[in-house]
């Protein structure tokens, strides 16, 4: 089974997203507690290529989120006993599997911020993967079901 899902990357449509998802992992068996699991995923990385992956720089090359337009895409592949989430946009290029892991021992108010997301995607997946391909960002994400 292969579906995507293509929209503008703006928060308004993470409910539709979010919808696709569940409605895709019911279709193929998912039990409750991975369709949680896989919507807080989808969450993660969807508001990240919404705030940032179009948005524009000031002048000192700070990113200002949400100050740009774009397409964003979520291919789902169910095969084998595993699940594929492929998110693709064509924003600047970013890995956010460079971004160095949150010290989650820290006390909250001790810790930088930012980085948490993406931790939190690596901790819930069996594979993540990035590449810059065809100008294009895709971070690939695998689960076990």
């Amino acid at each position: 089974m292969k579906k995507t899902f293509e929209c503008d990357a703006k928060i308004e449509y993470l409910n539709k997203a979010t919808a696709f998802l569940e409605e895709t992992l019911e279709e193929i068996g998912c039990n409750m507690k991975q369709i949680v699991q896989l919507s807080v995923v989808l969450e993660e990385v969807f508001v990240n290529i919404a705030h940032y992956a179009y948005a524009k720089a000031d002048s000192a090359g700070n990113i200002i989120p949400d100050t740009g337009s774009g397409q964003m895409s979520l291919t789902l592949v169910a095969e084998n006993g595993n699940l594929s989430m492929i998110f693709e946009d064509e924003g600047r290029p970013y890995n956010p599997l460079e971004k160095e892991d949150p010290d989650v021992t820290l006390a909250v108010e001790d810790r930088e911020i930012g980085g948490l997301g993406i931790y939190i995607v690596k901790k819930r997946m069996d594979d993540v993967s990035y590449e810059y391909k065809d100008g294009k960002n895709v971070l690939s994400l695998m689960k076990k079901l």
